[in-house]
């Protein structure tokens, strides 16, 4: 964005667009989820995956090419709505082509790839992005390089076949023995609006907490970091911003380096809350489960933001503490994929999953672009919806209990 406004990074201007291009992809996700999981309901897993990946690659490719701040923001729209609809397509496919014994187990693990996705975007934007020898367009080699999994669809076509169930209904529906697939009306209405309302919840809480908190793990080290070059060249922690800058900069390499480690043990922590939630949900229930990672991610995010941070724990500390936080403050998203399957018949099974999840993308920009017209330090702001998972914790318990259950045809 700095690039194609020709300002520095710290411009106001430039923080305004990088906002709306971050709104531009939370609704993109949400329509995105929402249209490919009603066409994979109709039409078929695989064939609607194929177009999920051509289009949030293809996409990324042409932003490449943006010339302007706009042209990105539509592009970031297009981008996120075939992420959007990739995670409604394959959750429903995996719940439905794994027996039921490893089918909480693998849906964890299919959504704690994210955390691969994410560190292989960090790769891109330190060797390419990052790359002097690229100069000034390298951030447009880094979007370009986003055309390959493209050739996923190759494998996807060659391999992968539609699940029994699925084409089980849809032919049903074809010959009018059974009820439409991929209706969204259906969702609002007995016996499905109940799954929904517990669905749309869980994921509100989970992705707006994401982004209004869980994020912010990369802070605990980075404030110790910054705290420690302050002592360093002896200026005040209130002193004015230019000399805390300039100490700041002195210091660069050290706060950079703990800025990434907080960023490395909070994602290892997740990364494990994510593949172990499956197995924890087989043993103890998927409503305990959730009840479980809510209630721990309300103490952690407490302890993190309100007590640790504040008090300026030691760097030992925080780093003991943030692959805990991590892990409950992002393990339960594996729950969305392992838990809104298993809610809904085939007929909606993709419809439904990505309605649930998706719409916590709204709530996700309602939170985010509510915290910009009052603006509240990152810290403050992750105080502010810890008690959201208390909510969670209790929400879920409205839902129905599905260990162990045969998914509804």
């Amino acid at each position: 964005m700095p690039d194609l406004l020709g300002l520095p990074a710290d411009h106001p201007l430039v923080s305004a667009w990088n906002d709306r291009a971050f709104g531009s992809f939370l609704l993109g996700g949400a329509v995105g989820g929402v249209l490919f999981g009603m066409l994979s309901d109709k039409i078929g897993r695989s064939r609607t995956m194929i177009v999920t990946i051509l289009c949030y690659s293809l996409f990324t490719c042409v932003t490449a090419l943006a010339q302007a701040p706009w042209q990105m923001v539509v592009l970031r729209f297009f981008v996120a709505m075939g992420v959007g609809g990739e995670w409604a397509v394959a959750s429903a496919m995996v719940a439905e082509v794994m027996p039921a014994r490893s089918r909480a187990v693998m849906s964890s693990i299919f959504h704690a790839s994210s955390v691969l996705g994410t560190l292989l975007a960090a790769a891109a934007g330190a060797f390419v992005v990052g790359n002097p020898a690229l100069g000034e367009n390298a951030w447009r080699w880094g979007f370009a390089i986003g055309a390959a999994p493209a050739l996923l669809t190759l494998w996807v076509r060659w391999k992968l076949r539609e699940p029994e169930q699925w084409v089980a209904a849809r032919r049903k529906a074809v010959s009018g023995e059974g009820p439409q697939t991929g209706r969204l009306v259906e969702l609002f209405v007995p016996p499905q609006l109940r799954n929904t309302l517990v669905g749309v919840t869980l994921s509100s809480i989970g992705l707006v907490t994401f982004w209004g908190g869980h994020i912010y793990g990369k802070n605990a080290l980075l404030r110790h970091a910054q705290q420690q070059a302050l002592r360093a060249e002896g200026v005040a922690p209130d002193a004015d911003k230019a000399a805390r800058q300039a100490a700041f900069e002195k210091h660069r390499a050290e706060i950079k380096r703990a800025e990434m480690l907080s960023m490395v043990l909070n994602t290892i922590g997740g990364g494990l809350g994510l593949v172990l939630f499956g197995t924890i949900s087989n043993r103890i229930g998927r409503r305990a489960a959730f009840t479980l990672y809510h209630l721990v991610a309300y103490a952690m995010m407490m302890l993190m933001f309100q007590v640790l941070i504040p008090m300026q724990a030691s760097a030992l500390v925080l780093a003991i503490t943030l692959p805990v936080f991590g892990f409950f403050t992002l393990g339960m998203h594996a729950g969305y994929a392992v838990y809104f399957p298993e809610l809904y018949p085939t007929r909606l099974r993709g419809t439904g999953a990505g309605f649930c999840f998706n719409m916590g993308r709204l709530a996700t920009a309602a939170a985010f672009f509510g915290f910009g017209a009052h603006p509240v330090t990152d810290e403050r702001k992750a105080i502010l919806l810890a008690p959201l998972y208390l909510l969670g914790a209790g929400i879920i318990w409205l839902g129905r209990e599905t260990r162990g259950a045969e998914l509804p045809e």
